[in-house]
């Protein structure tokens, strides 16, 4: 069974993606259920499509496959809630690579970063622009922010 291990947190500031080169993202959500979500995806001439399991901490199941962009493209349009659109840049800390997510259009002014992990007890480099851990708080959850978009926050 394909399994992420992944740690989420709120960014600082953004003074360390100066001159980063940015992938833009478009994804939306055919299910988002506690148990599974569906995500279609739109990363340039590339697409997948992924079904997560029921977040576990930090774990959760992982299966993704890629589709055609075309077929991902019809696929978004039977997204019933908001789509996702974002910019990730990858940088490398240590060990691992930090993918730093700045959102856009209703998420617009949110900035997380992402970390995967081989172990949940890994130990890894906090670079100073790193803020809280919101790895167990759903509401960041791109499922969820597809829902309940960051500028409906109170």
């Amino acid at each position: 069974m394909g399994m992420e291990i992944e740690r989420k947190f709120l960014v600082r500031n953004t003074a360390m993606l100066a001159n980063q080169p940015g992938l833009t993202l478009r994804q939306g959500y055919l299910s988002h259920t506690p148990e599974a979500t569906v995500r279609v995806r739109i990363q340039g001439d590339q697409a997948w499509l992924t079904v997560k399991g029921r977040n576990d901490g930090a774990r959760r199941a992982e299966f993704e496959y890629t589709v055609p962009v075309a077929d991902a493209l019809e696929m978004l349009a039977l997204c019933s809630a908001g789509r996702i659109e974002k910019t990730r840049y990858r940088l490398p800390a240590g060990e691992h690579v930090w993918e730093v997510d700045v959102f856009h259009g209703d998420n617009d002014g949110l900035i997380v970063a992402e970390i995967e992990l081989n172990h949940e007890d890994d130990a890894f480099e906090l670079p100073a622009w790193i803020g809280e851990e919101v790895t167990g708080d759903a509401r960041y959850y791109n499922s969820q922010l597809s829902q309940t978009p960051f500028c409906s926050w109170p």
